[in-house]
C-alpha cells in the first residue's frame, strides 16, 4: 500500500495551477553539480516496514559510540561528562513538551530559563547581551556575518585561515545569496593575527577563532583594534565553550559579536546533534541581533515576570524587516546548557577547564615522545594538531583497529590542502583517562614502527 494518495491526474492539475511543466521544474535553481543523477546508490526501491527497520538497524550498528573506545575526536564536537541531573531536568514534561513561548502568562518557566541562559552566555563571553540561542555555532557565525553587514552597511567579510571550515562554508553560503564578498585567508595553524593586515575601508567584519580549528589559542585584541580603526566589526568565534573557563573571552579581546557552539556544556555528542549556538554582542548592536531576546519585567502586581522583549524574526514582523529567518531556537539544548552551567558555577567551570588542559598536555607530551611525531599547535587548550611520518588516514585506521579513535585527519576538513595529508587533530577532555592516553601512545608507537 502506498502512502501517497494523489493520482497522476491530481498531480497534473496541481502542476497546471502553478504553471509548472513537471516536478523537475521545482529544482531548476539547484546547481546541477548538487543534484543526484538517478536514484540513491545502494538504496532499495521499496521494502516492507520490518525490512526497513532491520536494514536501518544494521546501518546504525556500524556507528561507534564515543563511550566504547579511547576517544580523541574534537574539531567542534566534544565528549564531556554530562551529569545525570541535567537529563532529569530536561525530561520533565513541562520542559520537554514546550515550544515557542508566545503566551508569556503560561510560559514563565521556559522564559525564565531562556533569560538565565542569556545571562550565562553574556557572562561566559564577557559581552553585554546574548540572544535566546541559535541552531548551532556554524549558523550563528553566518548570522553574525549578515548582522555585521547590516550594521556597517558594507558588503565584505574576511575569514581567518584558522576558522572552522564548516563555519566558513556556512558564511560563504548565506553571504553569496545576498551579494556579499567573502575573503578567505589561507589555511594556517597559527596565523589569526594576519586578519589585522587585511582590513580595509570596505570591510564589514573580520571573523577570527580562538582556539582555532587546529587548537591554537590567540589573543585577538590586535585584530579587534585593526577592525575598529577602519570602522569594521570584529566577530570572535569559538567551538569549545569549556575553553572560556581559562582563555580570554571574546569581550575582553574587543569583540563586537561573539558566536560559538555550546554543545560542550550539558549536551552529549548525539552523533552530530542537535546542538546549540551561542550568540552575544555589544549593547549598541542589540537591535541588529538575529533571533529573539527574553527580558525580565514586573507585572501589574509588582511581581517579577519574563517576556519576549525583542523578537525581530520573520514570524513576528514583516519579512523584509526581520534580522533573520531562523524560525525557532534549540530550546531543550539551551535548558541542558543552563542546567549544567548552574551546577558548575564559575569556579566549577574553571576547574573543568584546567582538567581539560592538563589532560591535553599529558597527551601532547606522550605523542611528542614518539620518534617522527611533531606537535604543530604552539599554544593549545584541550586540542592540538600533530604531524606523523605517514598518511594520517592509515594511522587513524590502524589506531581504530586497536580500539582508539585517534582524532580527525586535517585533510577531511581541508580536502584541497595536500600538505595536511599527514596531520591529525586530537582532543583530550575530562573524560580522557590515563589509560586512554597510554593506549594511544603505545598504539601509535607500534603503528609507526
Amino acid at each position: 500500500m502506498r502512502y501517497l494518495p494523489l493520482t497522476d491526474e491530481d498531480r497534473k492539475a496541481m502542476l497546471a495551477t502553478i504553471g509548472a511543466k513537471s516536478v523537475d521544474a521545482f529544482y531548476e535553481d539547484v546547481p546541477k553539480a548538487a543534484r543526484l543523477k538517478g536514484q540513491v546508490p545502494d538504496l532499495p526501491d521499496h521494502m516492507t516496514e520490518f525490512e526497513v527497520e532491520r536494514y536501518l538497524t544494521k546501518l546504525a550498528n556500524k556507528n561507534v559510540s564515543a563511550s566504547e573506545s579511547a576517544f580523541f575526536v574534537g574539531c567542534g564536537a566534544y565528549k564531556h561528562h554530562v551529569p545525570a541531573s541535567v537529563d532529569h531536568i530536561i525530561q520533565r514534561s513541562e520542559f520537554l513538551t514546550t515550544y515557542t513561548p508566545y503566551q508569556p502568562e503560561i510560559a514563565q518557566g521556559t522564559l525564565q530559563t531562556l533569560f538565565e541562559f542569556q545571562t550565562q552566555v553574556a557572562e561566559l563571553t564577557a559581552m553585554d547581551v546574548a540572544n535566546a540561542s541559535m541552531y548551532d555555532g556554524s549558523t550563528g557565525c553566518g548570522e553574525a556575518a549578515l548582522m555585521a553587514c547590516r550594521a556597517t552597511r558594507r558588503k565584505k567579510v574576511i575569514l581567518s585561515g584558522g576558522l572552522h571550515p564548516h563555519y566558513a562554508q556556512v558564511v560563504e553560503t548565506v553571504c553569496k545569496a545576498q551579494g556579499i564578498e567573502v575573503v578567505q585567508l589561507p589555511v594556517s595553524v597559527d596565523d589569526e593575527l594576519a586578519l589585522a593586515n587585511h582590513v580595509d575601508d570596505e570591510t564589514a567584519c573580520v571573523i577570527g577563532q580562538s582556539p582555532n580549528i587546529f587548537g591554537t589559542v590567540t589573543d585577538l585584541s590586535p585584530v579587534a583594534e585593526a577592525a575598529h580603526e577602519k570602522k569594521a566589526l570584529f566577530v570572535s568565534v569559538f567551538t569549545e565553550a569549556v575553553a572560556l573557563g581559562l582563555v580570554p573571552p571574546p569581550g575582553e579581546m574587543g569583540a563586537d559579536i561573539a558566536v560559538g557552539e555550546g554543545q560542550s556544556i550539558g549536551n552529549s555528542l548525539n552523533f552530530g546533534g542537535p546542538y546549540v549556538g551561542l550568540f552575544a554582542a555589544t549593547s549598541k548592536l542589540m537591535r541588529q541581533m538575529p533571533g529573539r531576546l527574553c527580558g525580565e519585567t514586573k507585572d501589574a502586581d509588582g511581581k517579577t515576570g519574563y517576556v519576549l522583549t525583542l523578537s525581530t524574526r520573520e514570524q513576528h514582523i514583516r519579512r523584509d524587516k526581520a534580522t533573520s529567518n531562523i524560525c525557532t531556537n534549540s530550546g531543550l539544548c539551551t535548558l541542558a546548557f543552563t542546567a549544567h552551567m548552574t551546577l558548575l558555577g564559575g569556579k566549577g567551570l574553571t576547574q573543568l577547564a584546567e582538567i581539560n588542559h592538563e589532560k591535553a598536555c599529558e597527551l601532547a607530551e606522550g605523542l611528542d615522545s614518539i620518534e617522527g611525531v611533531e606537535i604543530l599547535t604552539p599554544r593549545f587548550f584541550n586540542e592540538f594538531a600533530f604531524r606523523v611520518p605517514m598518511n594520517a588516514y592509515d594511522v587513524l585506521q590502524g589506531l581504530l583497529d586497536k580500539d582508539v579513535v585517534g582524532g580527525v585527519r586535517a585533510m577531511r576538513l581541508f580536502p584541497n590542502e595536500p600538505e595536511l595529508g599527514n596531520v591529525i587533530i586530537a582532543t583530550a577532555t575530562e573524560c580522557t583517562t590515563d589509560e586512554d592516553i597510554a593506549l594511544y601512545v603505545e598504539s601509535l608507537k607500534e603503528i609507526l614502527g
